[in-house]
C-alpha cells in the first residue's frame, strides 16, 4: 500500500536532516583533524566522500519522483524544489571538509606553524550556521534562516583576519614559512565557503516559506 503524500514529505524532510548532519559532521571531524594533525581522522571523512554522494543522488531521484507522481503545488512544490537545491548544497559543503582534510594530510607531518585561534572560531560559526540554517528549514522558519544570513559577515571579517596574519606575519616575513601557511589560508578559504552555502539554504528557505526572492536583495531581510 502506497504511503499518503504527507508521509513521502516527511521521509524526504528526514532525509535531508540526515544529510544536514552528515555535513556538520565533516565540518567538526575536518577541523578536529586539523588541529590534532591527524591523519586517520582526515581520511575517514575523505572515505565517507562516496557514501555521501550516494545519498545525495537518492534524495534527488524521491523529490523528482514526487513532482512527477503527485504534481504538487504552491507551499509543497516548493518544499520538495528547495529540498533539491538544499540536498545539493550540503554535498558541496560535505565536499569542501573533504578538502580541508587534504590539506590536513599535507600539513600533518609538519610543525603547525602557529596556534590555532581564529581557524576554530571560523569552523565554529560555519557549524552553527549550517545547524541554523537546516533547523530552519524543518521548522519552515524564514526569521531564522534570516539570522543565518545576517551571519555570514562574521565569517568574512574571520577568513580576512586569518589571512592578514598569514600573509603579513608570516609569508611576507619568511617565505620559507608558505608551505606551511598556505595550506591554512585555504583551510579559512574553504571554511568561508561553508557559510556561504548556508546562506544560500538560508535563502532557499525564506523563498520555500515565503514566496520571497532575498537571494542578491539584502534590503529585503
Amino acid at each position: 500500500m502506497a504511503k499518503p503524500f504527507e508521509e513521502e514529505l516527511q521521509d524526504l524532510n528526514n532525509e535531508i536532516l540526515k544529510m544536514g548532519a552528515f555535513a556538520e559532521e565533516a565540518i567538526f571531524k575536518s577541523i578536529e583533524a586539523l588541529k590534532d594533525r591527524d591523519k586517520d581522522k582526515a581520511l575517514e571523512v575523505m572515505n565517507n566522500d562516496k557514501l555521501i554522494d550516494e545519498l545525495e543522488l537518492v534524495i534527488d531521484e524521491k523529490c523528482l519522483d514526487l513532482i512527477a507522481r503527485h504534481q504538487p503545488m504552491a507551499g509543497d512544490l516548493r518544499f520538495i524544489t528547495t529540498g533539491m537545491k538544499i540536498n545539493a548544497e550540503l554535498e558541496r559543503i560535505i565536499d569542501i571538509a573533504v578538502d580541508i582534510c587534504q590539506r590536513v594530510v599535507e600539513i600533518a607531518d609538519k610543525p603547525l606553524l602557529k596556534p590555532l585561534v581564529d581557524i576554530p572560531k571560523l569552523a565554529n560559526v560555519s557549524q552553527n550556521m549550517v545547524k541554523l540554517a537546516i533547523d530552519a528549514f524543518v521548522k519552515r522558519n524564514s526569521d531564522a534562516a534570516k539570522k543565518v544570513m545576517l551571519s555570514d559577515s562574521e565569517a568574512d571579517q574571520l577568513r580576512n583576519a586569518i589571512q592578514k596574519e598569514l600573509i603579513e606575519d608570516y609569508m611576507v616575513k619568511d617565505g620559507k614559512t608558505a608551505p606551511r601557511a598556505v595550506p591554512l589560508l585555504l583551510i579559512a578559504r574553504f571554511l568561508e565557503r561553508i557559510c556561504d552555502h548556508a546562506t544560500n539554504i538560508a535563502e532557499d528557505v525564506v523563498y520555500m516559506v515565503e514566496a520571497q526572492v532575498v537571494k542578491h536583495h539584502p534590503e529585503k531581510l
